[in-house]
């Protein structure tokens, strides 16, 4: 088990060491393996990057991101902005544009609509995240895929299994209807997401609960 000094210190090596990260800004706090994040970052892109970079540190539990994100220079006004996500969405060919309607206040994106597919969805966010002026996003966009759902244990079985990341003996795999439920625990945050992302694979599925656990 890392200590919290250990945690923080090799979260801020990681900083360190990613070109997309200027964590001049950003000061990190680590308590009972929960990583704290506070200060400024120049952009929403650069904010789910510093996330992301913690979630692959083997120990961490937890984050609570309380990074701000500082806009400079000339920044795109709400109307502008949404008329860029919707450029932005349409452009990508894996985005069903013509469900998803996005919602800007004050740089802030709320994506509304729905998607056949998790992986449309993820895109859709994947689109916006980038945009200059973006200063967060809510994915409040629903799945609903009306393929009905066969061998859902199995198809999320062997996705777990051929996964390199994921270590499946900690995981077990409930599903009710449409609904899979993941309970157990994982050696890290980033497998946290691997799995839940595995479990939308399975053909059918329209939501997922994530209940899995980081173990230190």
């Amino acid at each position: 088990m890392k200590t919290d000094l250990e945690l923080r210190l090799e979260v801020e090596r990681e900083f360190a060491l990613d070109p997309k990260v200027d964590s001049s800004n950003i000061a990190v706090t680590v308590k009972n393996a929960v990583v704290t994040l506070t200060g400024q970052v120049q952009s929403y892109a650069t904010k789910w990057e510093v996330e992301n970079v913690v979630k692959h540190i083997v120990g961490v539990t937890a984050i609570a991101d309380d990074l701000k994100v500082t806009l400079r220079g000339d920044q795109p006004n709400d109307a502008d902005l949404r008329q860029r996500v919707l450029q932005a969405l349409e452009a990508n060919a894996f985005v069903p544009s013509e469900t998803i309607k996005p919602i800007v206040q004050d740089g802030w994106v709320t994506l509304q609509g729905n998607a056949l597919y998790h992986y449309e969805r993820q895109d859709a966010e994947n689109v916006v995240r980038s945009l200059p002026g973006v200063r967060g996003i809510t994915d409040s966009i629903t799945i609903d895929n009306p393929v009905e759902p066969e061998d859902v244990n199995e198809e999320i079985a062997d996705a777990l299994a051929q996964s390199p990341r994921i270590d499946a003996h900690h995981i077990t795999v409930q599903v009710n209807g449409r609904t899979v439920i993941l309970e157990g625990s994982v050696r890290s945050l980033a497998e946290r997401d691997d799995v839940e992302a595995a479990a939308w694979t399975a053909p059918g599925v329209n939501s997922v609960e994530n209940h899995l656990i980081v173990r230190c």
